[in-house]
Order: C-alpha cells, then structure tokens, then sequence
C-alpha cells in the first residue's frame, strides 16, 4: 500500500503542475483575444470599402473583360490558400482547417482541376511536409499577429500565379471564421476570378459609387483588384488569429478542468488507500494487544 500511495501522490503533484500550466495560457488567450477581436474589428471598414468600390467599378462598366474577373469555360488548375496556426494547443483548429481543405482539394480534383495548396502557419507546413504534398507557397511566424504586409507578399504570390500564363485559373481560401467566443467556423471562399452576378434588385441603404473612369475601367481594375485580393486576405488571416486564440482558450480551459478532475479521483483514491492503512495498523495493534491479554491470562 505504501508504494500505490507514493505513486498516487506523484500523480497527484505531476497533475497539479500540468494544470497551472494550462491554467496560465488559458488566462493568456484570453488576455490575447480581445487584442485580436478589435484588430479584426479595425479592419472591416476598409474591406467593406473596397468591396464596395470594386463593386461599384464593375455595376458602372457595361462590358467586363478583366483577367481577374472571367473565369475560364474550362479551369485546369487551382490555387487553395490555407489558413493554420504556428503553435498547438488549440484543440481541433487545425484539424478542422485541413479536413476542409482536403475535402475541397477531393472536390476539384473530380471537377478536373488540379489544386495547388499554400499554407500558412507551421501546423499546416509541417502537416503537407510529412505526407509529401509540394506546396506552392509557405510563410510561418505570424498567425497570432498577421500584419497586412504578410497579407500583401501571400496575395502578390498568389496574383504573380494566377497572371502567369500556364498559372492557376482559380484561388480558393480555406480559413475559420470567428463567430463568437465560443464558435468558429471553417469557411470555403474563392475570391478569384470574381463571381460577377446581374441583378435588378435595389441597392442597400447606401447607394454603389459612381465612377468615371479614366483611361479605362481595366486601368481601375488593375489597380483595385490587388488591393481587393490583400484585403480579403487580411481579413482572413486575422479572423483566423482571434479563432485560433478562442480555440486555443477552449481546449485550456477543458484541460484544466480535467487535470482536476483527475486530481480529485487521484486524492479519493489516496484517502482510501489511507484508510485502509490505518485500519490495518488499527486492526494489527488490536491484535498485538488481544495477544499480550491472551498470554498474560496463561500465565495466571
């Protein structure tokens, strides 16, 4: 009983360390997270600005024949951006990202189109690595703190690729969306070429903005489209660092939780091996002093 307690008692201290530990980056995702919430938050004015300029440059063109905006009759190849972390700790976050990515890679290789991933963020480099997969384009070090200069060289990339004349015909991104502290979501987008739809519906309460374009609406496109591209780039890559530090705080928060869990089983189990000492020590004097009566009545 002896050696069961010491190896409980290990145990029990092994579990309390571990939960200090899981304790303590809980506490700094959380610290983390509002940081990325009100980044996230400062930029939705300027994607929500050049989406709608670009929208408003394409509505005021009679005819549209941009490279970036007419998708082929037949696409042959495509590039797929994923979104990852650089660290773990954050539960299925990554997992979640490359299951869709393969179920989109399976998807448009039945479609004929030959997919080309980039990835960001070590977990996804390492997990396209392991298994032999060529990537077009890596870059680590910044998922917890992208800036939109990491945005602009991922989408001058992915442009420089997508112009080259045996390039891709399509650029699709795999990342999660933060919805709440408690929900994200993997979302599948392809933002190139642009999807371009007629409608007669009626515009919202703010009204498209009317341009005159000098030289050409090409010309304006050229300059706009990149810009547009680097924005929804950046918006995806810091919607994927403040999901990523929500998971993150979800999967220490259950692991804490489950370190005290253990512990109180672990100390249940200590208290009962302790009593069952102390009842055979109980148990071992009462019959040492039953002994020492019983001899002492022979004598007599």
């Amino acid at each position: 009983m002896g050696a069961q307690l010491r190896m409980l008692r290990r145990r029990v201290r092994s579990l309390k360390s571990m939960a200090k530990i899981t304790r303590a980056q809980e506490l700094i995702a959380s610290s983390r997270i509002v940081k990325a919430q009100q980044r996230m938050q400062a930029a939705v004015p300027y994607e929500r600005e050049i989406i709608r300029a670009v929208t408003g440059v394409v509505s005021n063109t009679g005819s549209i024949d941009h490279p970036l905006t007419v998708a082929k009759e037949q696409s042959t190849k495509a590039a797929v951006l994923i979104v990852t972390s650089d660290s773990g700790f954050c539960g299925g976050f990554n997992v979640n990202v490359l299951r869709e990515a393969e179920a989109l890679s399976n998807l448009l290789k039945d479609r004929g189109i030959t997919p080309t991933p980039f990835v960001t963020g070590r977990k996804g480099v390492i997990w396209h690595t392991f298994r032999d997969r060529e990537m077009g384009g890596q870059w680590t070090g910044f998922s917890r703190k992208p800036s939109y200069a990491d945005a602009k060289e991922i989408a001058n990339a992915l442009i420089q690729t997508f112009s080259a004349d045996d390039g891709v015909d399509e650029i699709h991104i795999v990342s999660t969306e933060f919805v709440s502290m408690l929900t994200q979501e993997v979302v599948v987008r392809r933002i190139l070429p642009l999807e371009v739809e007629e409608t007669t519906e009626k515009p919202g309460d703010t009204p498209l903005p009317y341009f005159e374009f000098e030289p050409t609406a090409g010309d304006v496109l050229d300059s706009l489209l990149p810009r547009y591209v680097e924005s929804r780039i950046f918006t995806a890559l810091l919607q994927s660092a403040a999901s990523e530090e929500a998971a993150r705080r979800r999967a220490m928060k259950s692991a804490t939780d489950n370190a005290n869990d253990l512990i109180g089983d672990f100390t249940r189990q200590m208290n009962q091996v302790r009593q069952a000492e102390i009842t055979q020590e109980i148990s071992e004097i009462v019959g040492g002093a039953n002994a020492l009566a019983d001899s002492a009545a022979g004598k007599e």
